[in-house]
């Protein structure tokens, strides 16, 4: 039997590419990187590939460096690839016309990802494929992880014999960063199937002074159009190689895969074609409808260029009536998208008389499920069905939305879902990649595991959603229904609809520092009532306590991973074969760190076990009002229209319910200044507390703040006496009494990171200290009351370190890390130049801890002036800048002639 492995679409593309290359250009991008990572570790560590050597791996300065490079390490001779993503593979384009056009075998393996127009976004779509698409490389598809270990092998093989290079392509993160136990092709498998012949035919053509050539000349409109003619054939024969390696490879493996997979009923009269990770929900919607006596089928595209109408049209039911197009993509202004133009041309081509609808979905890995689906075959159906339509959006403005279909549910036996709310470095995700491995490779179990962020940097949110099962698991979309729910953060039960969709009799585990006492107050009415309507299993944790306790910080996983063995283990593994199977992976993963930082781990392991509190849950939790919560955020009385129609449920984890109308008026991606000054997320532990008797008035803590939620205020006897009950304040030092000095702190913005604390010189003993943030939250107040306050002059220098902090900060509560060392410079930057400033940001962290939706923390001072700030794209930051320079200047100097003139 073929030896199981529990991995993502990256690592099985790598794994591929690693055993067909000799050379690899690098350059990094998201969500493509792990590819080039996997190549570079497995090549320092001497792993060889088909032909018994180590790959060569060289890092370039850009994506149109490492193609360029790809290029020619190609004319020398040697088989090479990359891999990239969005933008990335724009900025190849120029290199894979070359590539193409000079009949080169190079393979680019790409993690399909959106593109940025009127914003970026790092997920998963077939935009940037769709940009390539003329460039002449052969394009190959995958819908899952196992099909990219199947079928990058024939866009290696291909490429080779046939002279034509390949764009190998998955939906990114979708099928890049799911983790699924796949069955793997060996290299020893691999290397009978590659051609002898045109290797060594390759090896001749290459550039070489023993036999000099001359490539890549300058022609003239004589002769380039009958040349660029004459490669006809080499695309001709494309097809026809691609299926003999794919029967090749249905050999090895016993699958089945044509250049069109059919799936359906024989005599199916409604069509759906797609590509990409959708063809697995049309393969469980078919099999939905079908069992209601439907005649439905789909089409699953591999081969997407060159386009074989005539295997197209074979793979279709002769019995077609309809058929449905799903493009992930958008193109504005074409009649339609490419996928769908192919197939209407295919269909004309060969006289099939059948209605052809076009669809759009799932840009930015915006989940397509069967409802969805069922949705595309009900309007084919339909007497004033849409012609042309999108897909798991509510489109109120051009009306072309399809509404999902009610009361679609897709069962299957023996799957188990879960899903774990964590925040961003607690180190959630990475046990959960662990567990799912432990799973996939000690059990007999099939493991699937996709992991769901928000925007921001450490500090962000993140849900995982695992499934499990004795069959393979062929689901790409999020968890929705699952049987197990952790939530690893306590703010999120005021932040988020926790327990959404979870199953009657589940269980919930809940990481606080609440006692089971406690619970009836801290947690909200509408999570009471859901854990005693759906009759939930609720355990609680203080996984919080155990970490710091045993020197780990803020690192809770080993604890609550230990936890959800320890709660699964019926179901599962059992706790004692899981527990040795944590501890292999903590030797392996932190070895290397020391025995003492395995000890630790070791340790967060056993007391994870046994520290699970069962709660009794009350029966009058059913009857449980919402007037009754005591919590209530700080926030505003009442919100800008764009934070409460837009920021707070983006914010709530319900933007996906957005309709198109919410974004009229912000067409071109704008996003209004200040914004983050209303999202209040209360994500840390700890916060500061000040102590008036022990501060100098140095104003050092607000100097290091990362997010600008620790700043000195001055105020007059009057507003200090006007203020909220715990406005203290001390004399200000340098004002002779005139003015009142506080440190003001807002502890729902703070992110706990402690730099406040360190930094404090007070000799009297530390002026801020960290305090729990239950007992801190009564001086919202005081902070909201301090900072609106009319700002004042003050003696000390602005350029010194104390006057500078008595300056509005005009960046402030930012996605960035706790602790960030970057953004205390960049606000020290916008207290002394933010009112005229203009920024051109660089694609990177810096852009999306300053400007992802749904707020910018770039703001405004009390005159309304603040930060313009603009992205543009990664490799062109200084251009672009400079760009906003001369525009400017020369708005400005057509305004002086103008006065001059008068």
């Amino acid at each position: 039997m073929r030896k199981m492995k529990t991995m993502d679409g990256n690592q099985a593309a790598a794994h591929v590419a690693y055993g067909f290359s000799e050379v690899a250009a690098i350059y990094p991008i998201t969500p493509s990187s792990p590819m080039p990572e996997h190549v570079d570790e497995w090549a320092g560590q001497g792993r060889k590939n088909l032909f018994g050597h180590t790959v060569q791996v060289v890092e370039m300065q850009s994506e149109a460096g490492a193609a360029a490079a790809v290029h020619g390490s190609l004319q020398a001779g040697a088989l090479t690839t990359t891999f990239t993503s969005s933008q990335g593979l724009l900025l190849m384009l120029p290199n894979l016309y070359k590539v193409s056009g000079e009949l080169l075998p190079g393979v680019f393996h790409v993690a399909a990802r959106a593109i940025a127009a009127q914003a970026l976004s790092i997920f998963g779509d077939h935009q940037d494929v769709m940009a390539a698409r003329a460039a002449g490389c052969a394009m190959l598809a995958e819908s899952s992880v196992q099909e990219v270990m199947d079928l990058a092998p024939v866009a290696h093989l291909t490429a080779l014999k046939t002279r034509v290079p390949f764009i190998n392509f998955f939906d990114g993160f979708r099928t890049s960063h799911e983790i699924q136990k796949i069955e793997v092709l060996e290299y020893d498998e691999l290397k009978p199937l590659v051609d002898q012949e045109a290797l060594e035919a390759f090896r001749q053509r290459a550039l070489n002074p023993d036999a000099p050539v001359t490539r890549g000349t300058a022609e003239n409109p004589d002769i380039y159009f009958q040349h660029r003619e004459a490669s006809n054939p080499f695309y001709l024969e494309v097809p026809n190689v691609v299926e003999h390696y794919m029967h090749e490879i249905n050999k090895i493996t016993g699958r089945n895969y044509q250049l069109f997979n059919y799936y359906g009923a024989e005599d199916a009269t409604d069509v759906i074609v797609t590509m990409g990770s959708s063809a697995q929900v049309a393969t469980e919607t078919v099999d939905y409808l079908r069992a209601q006596g439907r005649k439905v089928g789909f089409v699953q595209v591999h081969l997407f260029r060159p386009f074989a109408t005539d295997r197209f049209v074979a793979a279709l039911p002769k019995t077609v009536e309809r058929v449905a197009v799903l493009d992930r993509t958008k193109e504005p202004g074409a009649l339609a998208e490419p996928l769908f133009l192919d197939v209407q041309a295919a269909l004309v081509q060969h006289n099939i008389n059948a209605k052809v609808f076009g669809g759009r979905y799932g840009l930015s890995s915006k989940d397509v499920i069967p409802a969805d689906l069922v949705a595309v075959f009900d309007n084919m159906l339909a007497e004033a069905g849409k012609r042309f339509f999108t897909l798991g959006i509510n489109d109120d403005v051009t009306n072309l939305s399809l509404n999902r279909a009610e009361g679609v549910s897709v069962k299957t036996e023996g799957l188990t879902g879960c899903k774990f709310w964590g925040f961003g470095s607690d180190g959630t995700v990475g046990a959960n990649k662990s567990a799912i491995k432990i799973i996939g490779d000690h059990t007999d179990m099939y493991a699937q595991a996709y992991f769901d962020y928000d925007s921001k940097k450490s500090g962000g949110v993140t849900m995982s959603h695992l499934r499990f099962g004795k069959n393979p698991i062929n689901k790409p979309y999020l968890v929705t229904e699952p049987e197990f729910i952790a939530c690893h953060r306590q703010s999120y039960v005021h932040e988020y609809d926790l327990l959404r969709g979870i199953k009657k009799g589940g269980t919930f585990l809940l990481n606080c520092t609440w006692s089971p006492e406690e619970l009836a107050e801290k947690l909200p009415a509408k999570l009471r009532r859901t854990i005693a309507e759906k009759e939930l299993n609720f355990y609680i944790i203080n996984a919080a306590k155990i970490a710091a306790e045993i020197g780990l910080g803020g690192r809770i996983n080993m604890v609550t991973q230990a936890a959800f063995f320890k709660l699964t283990e019926d179901t599962i593994i059992p706790i004692d074969k899981a527990v040795e199977y944590l501890k292999d992976s903590i030797e392996k993963t932190y070895g290397k760190k020391g025995a003492d930082v395995v000890a630790m781990n070791n340790k967060a392991v056993d007391e994870g076990v046994g520290a699970l509190v069962k709660v009794e849950v009350p029966a009058a939790w059913k009857d449980a009002k919402d007037s009754e919560d005591t919590f209530e955020k700080s926030s505003c009385t009442t919100c800008p229209s764009y934070v409460a129609n837009i920021a707070k449920p983006v914010n709530a984890q319900a933007g996906y319910d957005l309709p198109v109308s919410a974004f009229t008026g912000y067409e071109d991606g704008t996003l209004p200044s200040g914004t983050a000054a209303f999202e209040k997320r209360g994500a840390a532990l700890f916060v500061p507390h000040w102590i008036k008797e022990n501060c100098i008035q140095c104003n050092q803590c607000s100097f290091v703040c990362p997010h600008a939620t620790i700043r000195p205020v001055l105020a007059t006897a009057e507003e200090a006496a006007a203020g909220p009950e715990n406005f203290e304040t001390i004399p200000e030092m340098m004002t002779k009494g005139e003015l009142q000095f506080r440190i003001a702190v807002s502890p729902l913005d703070c992110l706990g990171c402690g730099n406040c604390v360190n930094i404090c010189p007070a000799p009297k003993g530390k002026a801020i200290e960290m305090r729990p943030i239950d007992g801190e939250l009564e001086f919202a107040p005081a902070w909201d009351y301090g900072v609106a306050l009319p700002t004042k002059s003050h003696p000390m220098k602005q350029e010194t370190v104390k006057g500078s902090q008595f300056k509005t900060p005009l960046l402030e509560f930012s996605g960035a890390c706790a602790g960030c060392g970057e953004t205390p410079y960049a606000k020290l930057i916008t207290q002394l130049f933010g009112d005229r400033m203009m920024i051109a940001n660089a694609t990177g962290c810096s852009s999306i801890w300053g400007a992802s939706m749904p707020a910018s923390p770039y703001t405004k001072n009390q005159q309304g002036q603040g930060p313009a700030w603009a992205n543009s794209l990664f490799e062109d930051n200084a251009e672009f800048g400079y760009g906003m320079f001369i525009g400017t200047e020369k708005i400005r100097t057509q305004l002086a002639d103008t006065v001059a003139s008068i």
